[in-house]
């Protein structure tokens, strides 16, 4: 065998050994109670904001005291009873700025300091996976629980949209009209955009997971300065650097629903997302690799 034939296969079996790490911490994730308390929960909030409407529109619609002010909820809300539909984009709306990211604030912070504070850590870097590896693992978990939890409120908001009001074309922020299919569309893309609005959060949390051997100090901090972060963020004295905060853009994923298109805040939330997953990203592999590992 050449050396080039050694160098190949050298490299296939670290990428099916990556792969490999990281199906198992992804299964080891959804196999938690925690975790799945959490995905019930955030499944949950989709349908009960969508009987909370339908209760609410059937008094309006029976002379009852049940509010007819659409208008004064959010944009999506007041449309929830035309078109099930977009009981997806009130419920994506409901759930970032809380229930969403406190659920991968706790999985990231509890992805390394969990593992530390249960015994686990040292036997895991034992294995051939080298703490950049694992820690990549770590984090690639995070992020396509970032995705799963997007979807899971997704699908659920859309199950209940189609089970407790119609269906059917609907009307754009802008007024205009388009198809059903291309509202779908324009949810799977509101999903993808929240999800990656999420990765700041992640990164963070794993950065903070790095710092402590206690899982649930980790989960705390993080949840922590989330909620900091966020009162910061509604604070109009502050004003000057609440655009350098992650969680200032997130609500942009409703310019999808603008006709055109208004990308300008869109690309500001993710790269603003883009840099803090490079900065606490480079952080906690800085402080990883040098960690002295004793649990």
């Amino acid at each position: 065998m050449s050396r080039a034939d050694t160098a190949d296969a050298g490299v296939r079996v670290r990428r099916s050994w990556s792969l490999g790490l990281f199906a198992g911490e992804f299964t080891v994730t959804l196999r938690r109670w925690r975790t799945l308390a959490l995905l019930a929960v955030l499944a949950a909030v989709p349908v009960l904001v969508g009987i909370a409407v339908k209760i609410e529109s059937d008094g309006a619609s029976g002379g009852g005291r049940g509010g007819g002010d659409g208008g004064a909820g959010p944009a999506f809300m007041a449309q929830v009873t035309n078109n099930g539909l977009f009981l997806v984009f009130t419920a994506l709306a409901a759930t970032l700025p809380f229930f969403l990211p406190m659920a991968v604030g706790v999985v990231a912070g509890d992805a390394i300091a969990g593992e530390a504070s249960a015994g686990t850590l040292r036997y895991l870097l034992v294995a051939p996976a080298g703490r950049t590896r694992l820690l990549l693992a770590k984090y690639a978990t995070t992020v396509a629980f970032c995705l799963l939890a997007t979807l899971v409120v997704a699908v659920s908001a859309l199950a209940a949209g189609a089970l407790l009001f119609p269906l059917g074309d609907l009307t754009t922020i802008s007024g205009t009209r388009i198809t059903f299919g291309e509202g779908l569309a324009r949810a799977l893309l509101m999903a993808l955009v929240v999800a990656a609005s999420l990765l700041g959060v992640a990164a963070l949390g794993l950065f903070v997971s790095t710092l402590t051997n206690s899982g649930i100090a980790a989960m705390a901090t993080t949840v922590g300065l989330l909620t900091t972060v966020q009162i910061v963020d509604q604070i109009p004295q502050l004003h000057a650097v609440q655009p350098y905060l992650f969680p200032h853009y997130w609500l942009s994923f409703a310019d999808l629903m603008r006709e055109p298109v208004y990308w300008d805040d869109l690309q500001k939330n993710l790269g603003l997302q883009a840099l803090y997953v490079a900065v606490f990203g480079s952080a906690a592999w800085a402080r990883f690799t040098t960690k002295d590992i004793t649990t």
